[in-house]
């Protein structure tokens, strides 16, 4: 038969009550950043939602429907417009990614008079604001007797000051042993860049071609001062004929048209979504 254990003289009885467990500060600090997240999360996701929301429910029509879609490709010439905004775009990307790959590793690892002072000079470049500078490129675009014309959005983006700056911290973080061994071998600097640095550099690379494509894709300011005829027009500035004059367009055409647009963006971001994370990645995980 079991005995029950008795306190010794003098002592309180144990408690048989369990004990509880005090609130932890960690589960506190987690239901803080799950709400800052889902405030973030709405305040980036609803402007979408909204839009997407509105071009499928037009005024003329009970329910949802694709008739704003369809005035879209009756009001604009669609086809040409996304056209020449991916001819634009395209081309600009490739162009900053090979100038900004050739210049920063030129900066990063080749040795020769006056190349901080250049390199500064580039990047006092990125203070100078675009409305500044439009003025004399219209002037130089004209007189080369490219106004009006697609090479006058594409010829004056290549460079890439930015571009410049990224790639040259990307290649001085990659390790010089490589390039003096191609040294030793007999490649010259061209051959080292292309076979030893370049495929090493492909993420960096990817990141400059991706900010660019996204930042000319939206553009609306050069092309509305370098361009003048509609067949020239990119995607942005033909959005805006669907306002109709002096705003009187519908709405749910204008969203549409915008949903429009957001596709291409949205299809680059992601297929280039895994050069872009182990771009920015790179150098946290040295």
């Amino acid at each position: 038969m079991a005995t029950a254990t008795l306190p010794a003289p003098g002592l309180p009885a144990p408690s048989t009550t369990p004990a509880r467990r005090r609130p932890s500060r960690s589960t506190g600090a987690t239901a803080a950043r799950i709400a800052a997240l889902a405030v973030a999360v709405a305040l980036t996701l609803g402007p979408v939602v909204w839009t997407l929301w509105v071009s499928l429910t037009p005024a003329t029509s009970d329910g949802a429907s694709l008739d704003a879609y369809r005035d879209v490709g009756q009001q604009i010439s669609l086809g040409l417009l996304v056209l020449n905004s991916a001819l634009v775009t395209g081309l600009v990307a490739l162009g900053q990614m090979l100038t900004a790959a050739l210049a920063g590793y030129a900066f990063a690892r080749m040795e020769f008079r006056g190349r901080g002072a250049l390199f500064a000079l580039v990047l006092a470049t990125m203070m100078v604001p675009l409305q500044v500078t439009i003025v004399p490129v219209f002037m130089l675009v004209r007189g080369m007797g490219l106004a009006d014309t697609l090479l006058a959005l594409i010829l004056p983006a290549i460079p890439t000051a930015f571009g410049t700056f990224l790639m040259r911290q990307y290649f001085l973080g990659l390790p010089p042993e490589l390039g003096e061994a191609a040294a030793i071998d007999g490649a010259g600097p061209l051959r080292t860049f292309a076979s030893v640095y370049a495929p090493l550099a492909a993420p960096g690379m990817a990141i400059v071609g991706i900010l660019a494509f996204n930042f000319h894709w939206n553009e609306f300011f050069r092309p509305l001062v370098l361009t003048i005829s509609e067949q020239n027009f990119t995607l942005p500035l033909g959005l805006v004929s669907l306002q109709g004059n002096l705003g009187t367009g519908s709405v749910s055409t204008v969203l549409a048209g915008v949903v429009i647009s957001m596709i291409p963006a949205l299809i680059v971001f992601v297929i280039g979504q895994r050069p872009l994370r182990e771009g920015l990645t790179a150098g946290a995980s040295k």
